[in-house]
């Protein structure tokens, strides 16, 4: 069994992996390590919840320089304001051993705190590219000496728009830089990425890794008035959960409603301040609320282990918004339960998304008694993935008519405390 040792990682920062418990890679760990921290550009291929952040954190731990004041060497970009956060988040304590310091910055919150670190000087910066540009604009930080450059979830770069931002900051990082990028998709803006700042990339891709993960899902045709009575029932037998409507006011709305239906629930979207998105998202993680009612916007920051179950409470717009709201559940190996609430009108709109998606789902008349029946429909073949705690392999079950064998709820309940403690 390979462990990280074994890949190259300074045996300070694997000490600090075992007393977290964390002691066997995930594959796109397993595959990326040894190449990154051999200085060599990294083209991976992989979804959230499948480890990429120690997969580029742990070789940068391993090879970043130090940082002058407002002159950082490490830059990771990250498309949301929460995904910065949680990044940051999980290379501090590894970057104490390795005594590099790490910062975030987004937007939300005051520039004041962000500024005074800058000049104090920063090893490696974690940044949204809108907050980076306008701290580079006044002249607080300079990326002239940043020799190794991550791009993470480089494909929602592309879909959010920030792809003339990405470009131009890293064409301000040194031209000697080493540059990791990771994506859940490969072509189009994100092949343009790799033509124009990768030399010889080592391509690495986790086959069959998909952002759904082993989830089932479920799609239940319902009148308008019975959605929030159905999604309340929903989170009483799975949660934590993750809802989803299309508009600010209606996460707002929903929120409310299940509230007074006893559901403690939180709203999280573009409209709020950064510091009520920080605190709803907190309190969802450590499971002060049950359902966290989101939009599509916020949800592409929502990197939470152990969810339950997500909802689509309003119908995405297109395929790709499915699958990365799904993809909030069956994280990184654990399984999870996936329902689509469609009016009756919208039938035809869901047996589109379903073909666009691959899923061979029947619609059946809703219930949660379904979320512990044999009835879920899955996408696409997935391979084993293995628990990062333990190294044990979780045999993750490819298309079934009927999968689900005993109690969900029990299998549920373990698989989230096991996620709860792995590395994202």
């Amino acid at each position: 069994m390979t462990t990280f040792a074994d890949l190259g990682v300074p045996r300070s920062l694997v000490a600090r992996l075992e007393s977290a418990g964390i002691t066997t890679p995930f594959p796109i760990q397993e595959a990326s390590i040894p190449d990154a921290i051999a200085g060599r550009d990294i083209l991976g291929r992989a979804p959230t919840g499948s480890g990429k952040t120690l997969a580029y954190g742990l070789p940068l731990l391993a090879r970043v320089g130090r940082g002058q004041p407002r002159r950082p060497r490490a830059l990771v970009l990250a498309p949301t304001r929460e995904l910065a956060d949680q990044i940051a988040t999980e290379l501090i304590p590894l970057a104490k051993i390795a005594r590099r310091w790490v910062l975030a910055v987004y937007g939300g919150v005051g520039y004041e705190p962000q500024r005074r670190q800058l000049k104090r000087g920063v090893d490696i910066l974690v940044a949204t590219p809108g907050r980076l540009a306008d701290l580079i604009d006044e002249g607080t930080v300079s990326l002239a000496d940043v020799d190794i450059v991550v791009i993470d979830e480089a494909d929602r770069m592309a879909d959010m728009g920030f792809m003339p931002q990405v470009r131009r900051l890293v064409d301000a990082t040194s031209g000697r830089r080493q540059t990791l990028l990771f994506s859940a998709t490969l072509d189009g803006e994100v092949a343009e990425l790799t033509r124009r700042y990768q030399h010889d990339p080592v391509r690495h891709e986790v086959e069959g890794d998909e952002d759904h993960g082993d989830a089932a899902h479920y799609f239940w045709p319902v009148a308008r008035e019975e959605r929030v009575r159905l999604t309340a029932e929903i989170v009483g037998s799975s949660s934590p959960t993750i809802v989803f409507t299309r508009t600010r006011r209606g996460a707002d709305r929903l929120a409310r409603q299940l509230g007074n239906a006893g559901v403690r629930s939180e709203s999280i979207h573009g409209g709020r301040s950064q510091g009520q998105r920080t605190r709803a998202l907190s309190a969802f993680s450590a499971g002060r609320v049950a359902a966290l009612v989101a939009t599509d916007v916020a949800a592409r920051g929502i990197h939470v282990d152990g969810v339950a179950s997500v909802i689509h409470f309003d119908l995405p717009d297109d395929h790709k918004d499915y699958l990365h709201r799904s993809g909030r559940t069956a994280r990184a190996g654990a399984g999870g339960t996936v329902v689509s609430l469609f009016l009756p009108e919208q039938r035809r709109d869901v047996q589109a998304l379903q073909r666009a998606v691959g899923l061979s789902a029947v619609t059946h008349d809703p219930g949660v008694d379904w979320l512990t029946g044999e009835s879920g429909s899955r996408l696409g073949e997935v391979p084993v993935a293995r628990n990062q705690r333990s190294g044990k392999n979780n045999r993750r079950r490819g298309p079934s008519k009927g999968a689900h064998n005993g109690s969900r709820n029990g299998s549920r309940n373990r698989n989230r405390n096991s996620a709860r403690r792995r590395a994202s």
